[in-house]
């Protein structure tokens, strides 16, 4: 494991420096994630590690991405920016049984968002067709069997509030900021990171360091429907900006599947 220094967030408002360095993300066998958790705080898996991990044919999830070129705009940024598009969904999972609940706003403590926390933020919602495609609900099913394996072992019936975000990063006219928050942490027991697409960019390094000491790790995801796996409660985590390879290319984006999985229910104001 590559040990590097603490990643401030400020950096991670920087610009990408013209030919950045890629570092291979340390993917591990489908099996191995549970255990790669519990003893770094962190597990990747590739993309055919995820198929085979969800059940979900690569076929399946390809045909899914197409959803992320209908994502509204995000009218939340503080930062000025107009580079972020997304989609929003909540529901609970219980002893593998996904059930969807009315559509509600994202909600974040200061604490973990210093640059949105506070506020309600309304998006616009996953589409019904999504939500109902197999290859969805087997990724759900497969990360639900996964914090209950590793969050909640010997206590089944443990009910999950489940935040699901489509992000669309758009680079063609400048930088786009995949975090523009910042290294953070989301206040959750999970962070589930799916990268759908990475398209014609510089950039998009992603860092992940442990909250209670300084050892880190940094690598780019490359590779459509790989994942990133997190223990929120140990680990910051960011990415850096992106930038076009060539100014104006309207295939300069990076999407992503965001899924946020917290027991004792979903983060709202009065909690």
């Amino acid at each position: 494991m590559e040990i590097a220094p603490p990643f401030p967030a400020s950096e991670a408002l920087q610009e990408a420096p013209a030919t950045p360095p890629r570092f291979a993300p340390p993917y591990c066998a489908p099996q191995e994630a549970a255990e790669r958790l519990r003893q770094r705080g962190f597990a990747l898996l590739d993309a055919s590690g995820t198929a085979h991990w969800s059940g979900a044919a690569p076929q399946a999830l390809q045909a899914l991405a197409r959803a992320w070129d209908d994502l509204p705009p995000d009218d939340y940024l503080l930062d000025g920016g107009s580079y972020r598009r997304r989609r929003h969904a909540s529901f609970e999972v219980q002893a593998g049984a996904i059930r969807p609940v009315a559509h509600r706003a994202h909600w974040q403590p200061v604490q973990y968002n210093a640059l949105h926390g506070g506020i309600e933020r309304w998006f616009g919602p996953v589409l019904p067709e999504v939500l109902a495609a197999p290859a969805w609900r087997m990724l759900v099913g497969a990360l639900g069997a996964l914090c209950d394996a590793v969050f909640a072992p010997g206590a089944p019936g443990v009910r999950w509030f489940v935040e699901a975000h489509q992000f669309r990063i758009d680079a063609a006219g400048g930088i786009g900021r995949p975090t523009p928050e910042g290294a953070h942490r989301d206040g959750v027991d999970l962070v589930a990171v799916f990268l759908v697409e990475r398209g014609a960019i510089k950039g998009g390094e992603t860092r992940v360091f442990e909250a209670a000491s300084p050892a880190g790790q940094r690598f780019t995801l490359a590779e459509p429907w790989s994942v990133l796996l997190l223990d929120d409660a140990r680990m910051v985590h960011e990415t850096t900006p992106i930038q076009p390879l060539c100014p104006g290319d309207p295939q300069a984006r990076r999407d992503t599947l965001v899924l946020t999985w917290r027991r004792g229910g979903f983060q709202g104001p009065g909690l």
